[in-house]
């Protein structure tokens, strides 16, 4: 912790605030995308996107998931969601999933969560349209299946969002799902005909 206190405190040494970059950062922000990924500490989406501050909106959280739309009750993902379209006026969205994801890892095992409710409850939301891939994936440590299986169902889940809907309907937005693999750093990306494929560099 030592380390990530010190180069806090260091930050306005290494970053030229005066820039005129950095000062059009305070009068707004004006993201190209809204990104959607894991809280894995693995997963840097202006790493792996090289995004300058102000680029990209980020939504993290365990597994990349998109609760279903009409949910009772405060829900920060759909908060997000609104913001990134009906203010930022975001024109694409991306859901990206990795390899070695640990959601991904506890649904493929079926581990006992009982002892942290809140992730078994959460894991929920993505438990049912994983059923069929849980079954037959391979016991792989990287689950690209289960976890690129999830990104396809994320996307779905976010169709079912009117804000959304309405946007891919009038052509105002594009939906993109990634897959990025962490001990390569290869982004997969998914194609019209639903397989996920790496780019020519």
């Amino acid at each position: 912790m030592k380390a990530l206190l010190d180069r806090a405190r260091t930050f306005r040494t290494r970053a030229d605030f005066d820039s005129v970059a950095y000062r059009k950062l305070a009068e707004g922000q004006y993201p190209e995308a809204l990104f959607i990924t894991c809280s894995d500490s693995r997963v840097i989406p202006a790493m792996i996107t090289g995004a300058q501050p102000g680029e990209i909106f980020e939504l993290r959280n365990a597994g990349n998931i998109v609760p279903p739309y009409g949910r009772p009750g405060a829900c920060g993902e759909a908060a997000t969601i609104e913001y990134a379209l009906e203010v930022l006026g975001v024109q694409d969205i991306v859901v990206c999933g990795h390899s070695h994801c640990g959601a991904m890892g506890a649904l493929k095992s079926g581990d006992d969560l009982s002892s942290l409710p809140g992730v078994d409850a959460w894991l929920r939301l993505a438990r049912p349209e994983l059923t069929s891939v849980l079954e037959t994936a391979p016991d792989d440590p990287s689950l690209p299946e289960v976890s690129q299986g999830n990104v396809v169902n994320q996307l779905a889940a976010l169709r079912s969002y009117p804000v959304v809907r309405q946007r891919l309907d009038s052509g105002r937005l594009r939906l993109h799902g990634w897959y990025y693999e962490v001990d390569t750093g290869f982004v997969y990306e998914l194609g019209d005909e639903g397989d996920f494929r790496v780019h020519a560099a």
